[in-house]
């Protein structure tokens, strides 16, 4: 199992806390640090569409206009914090976030 996460972000860190304790393997990849490849973030896109960019991010509110309008996969490209975290890959599928269903799925 794969997870885009971002150190310092407490709902990514309770994702892999969470999933470690429950005996999963969990190969974590910090976009910041790590990056992503172009693949990667197409697989997110391509998956997740325009909701793989986190609107209520600071990163978010600090973009301009001309920014914000640009397509997904290159505004993560470039700024790779807006996007909306954790990205889970659990057997060829991929959940966004950390909610109750996200949970279900992933720890079920």
């Amino acid at each position: 199992m794969k997870v885009f996460s971002l150190s310092t972000c407490d709902t990514c860190r309770k994702a892999v806390r969470e999933m470690t304790e429950a005996g999963l393997t969990v190969d974590v990849t910090d976009i910041r640090k790590d990056g992503m490849s172009a693949e990667e973030i197409g697989q997110i896109v391509s998956a997740f569409g325009d909701k793989a960019v986190n609107k209520a991010s600071a990163t978010w509110r600090n973009l301009s206009d001309e920014e914000k309008a640009r397509d997904p996969a290159e505004l993560i490209a470039d700024n790779p914090t807006v996007m909306k975290r954790p990205v889970i890959v659990k057997d060829g599928l991929l959940f966004q976030g950390w909610t109750a269903k996200t949970k279900a799925e992933v720890l079920g």
